[in-house]
């Protein structure tokens, strides 16, 4: 079974590409270009691809792009290049208050598009109220509850953004729409989308960097954000080899 890890950055696919080896201390294999694309990575040109395998599984970590729309290319162009059985949006994001503090995680139980839609004059409405498609992808409900078990993580729903949230009035939007949200970030709804397309699971997983609200750099704690998210793909990595023993689309 193999299983597709999308994150933005390659800082994130380090960090999860630490947590899926088996030893610290044993070397892993070399990052190695699998796709090519506009899209632009800390490391260099192109999509980067990292390649990890556990006992009963096999895991490629995808440093993809930033934003929806480079997650979304990113891993439809992955999905037809090997046969997976599950896809994982990861990285770090923000978190909300006080459920969500800097340092812990959240996996979803709904992956939103929380800024898909259009302003009105009595507010916003999502393009599933519009007509033009749906909002929410549900990660399968029982394989999202056993990764927030293992993980120690928040089980919430987590909202995809284009536009980083910054100010107290956009958190206090957010959070009045999405009462029930723990994190927000910006690639899970894209790779969900590709998933889905292919008739794939998805997962979204996110370690809390800030709060969400007004934009302070001087509060980020990026590096913890980056360390519980390498603990928590420590954690993750036997659930999943776990769940895909059996029917490998059975927990679509």
């Amino acid at each position: 079974m193999r299983v597709l890890v999308v994150t933005a950055v390659a800082a994130e696919a380090d960090s999860v590409t630490t947590g899926l080896t088996p030893h610290p201390d044993t070397p892993g294999p070399e990052p190695r270009t699998l796709l090519t694309g506009s899209s632009r990575t800390e490391s260099g040109s192109g999509y980067r691809v990292v390649r990890r395998d556990l006992p009963g599984i096999a895991f490629d970590v995808l440093a993809g792009g930033v934003g929806p729309a480079a997650a979304a290319a990113a891993t439809a162009t992955a999905l037809t290049l090997a046969d997976y059985g599950l896809v994982v949006s990861a990285g770090i994001g923000g978190g909300f208050a006080p459920a969500a503090p800097p340092g812990s995680l959240v996996v979803a139980d709904a992956i939103v598009a929380a800024d898909l839609g259009a302003e009105t004059p009595d507010g916003f409405v999502d393009v599933r109220a519009l007509g033009f498609g749906h909002s929410v992808h549900l990660p399968p409900a029982e394989l999202a509850a056993r990764a927030a078990e293992a993980t120690g993580a928040l089980l919430a729903p987590v909202l995809t953004v284009s536009t980083v949230t910054g100010t107290a009035a956009r958190a206090a939007e957010l959070t009045a729409r999405h009462p029930l949200a723990g994190a927000e970030a910006m690639e899970g709804f894209g790779v969900a989308e590709a998933a889905a397309a292919h008739g794939l699971p998805v997962l979204e997983i996110r370690a809390v960097s800030n709060a969400v609200g007004p934009r302070d750099r001087d509060a980020w704690r990026i590096g913890e954000a980056l360390a519980a998210l390498t603990e928590g793909f420590r954690a993750l990595g036997p659930v999943l080899a776990l769940a895909q023993q059996g029917d490998p689309h059975e927990h679509r």
